[in-house]
């Protein structure tokens, strides 16, 4: 899926190498079931009309650069989107990718998760993007700064998955969402009661089969009745 309303929604790649892509990671299934999720999600979008966008762990940057494209597509205001990653070059091909899709508002962040941002993000975030390193592996695999970082999860492929969630209540603003990959191994319906307790509510926009792995986006906002 990758159009809306006749235009076509893509992220332009053409600028990236082969030797980008050995130290940043190389769009995947899991990158494109997240923008196909966006785009099945374009009139939730279309009403929300977000001020500020940020991806977390952005990889090529391709993922924003969809999301920038289809907001225009449905004539929704153009937001700001920050984008930040652990690998000092993803972050600095995010930021050529930006310039490349003709991203007019954005900066590129390199940096762990939101660390040295959560004060100027707090309670600002209209949607929150995030394609987490979500395969399980030994807990030593974790925290690297090169490409390995985009995969190694630890534990369930948990620890950074979790890391990221308990700062979510933060950084989202009242009306804001939040679109995150998973696979089954992650234990979807344990992060689902995990945020409902912290009063949020989930919603599973896609699935997929990929090879070996059972993907999904899920959707996390703001439970409504808490807000009234």
């Amino acid at each position: 899926m990758d159009s809306v309303g006749g235009a076509h929604v893509k992220a332009d790649l053409s600028h990236l190498t082969y030797t980008d892509y050995e130290h940043v990671y190389e769009p995947a299934e899991d990158t494109f079931l997240l923008m196909d999720a966006l785009i099945k999600d374009k009139i939730f979008l279309r009403i929300l009309k977000p001020v500020y966008c940020v991806e977390v762990g952005c990889g090529t940057g391709s993922v924003s650069a969809v999301l920038q494209k289809l907001l225009c597509s449905i004539g929704s205001p153009t937001p700001y989107f920050l984008l930040t990653d652990i690998n000092p070059q993803a972050a600095k091909v995010a930021y050529t990718t930006c310039l490349q899709n003709n991203m007019p508002f954005f900066d590129v962040v390199r940096t762990n998760l939101f660390c040295g941002l959560e004060e100027s993000l707090e309670d600002s975030v209209d949607v929150l993007i995030f394609n987490p390193p979500y395969v399980p592996t030994p807990a030593e695999e974790v925290g690297s700064t090169g490409i390995s970082a985009a995969w190694a999860g630890g534990v369930d492929g948990r620890v950074v998955i979790d890391r990221f969630l308990s700062s979510v209540d933060r950084l989202l603003s009242r009306r804001g969402v939040l679109y995150l990959l998973l696979v089954e191994e992650n234990k979807p319906e344990e992060i689902a009661a995990l945020m409902a307790s912290r009063g949020f509510s989930t919603k599973i926009v896609l699935r997929k089969q990929a090879k070996n792995e059972s993907q999904l986006v899920m959707k996390l906002f703001r439970n409504r009745k808490l807000l009234e």
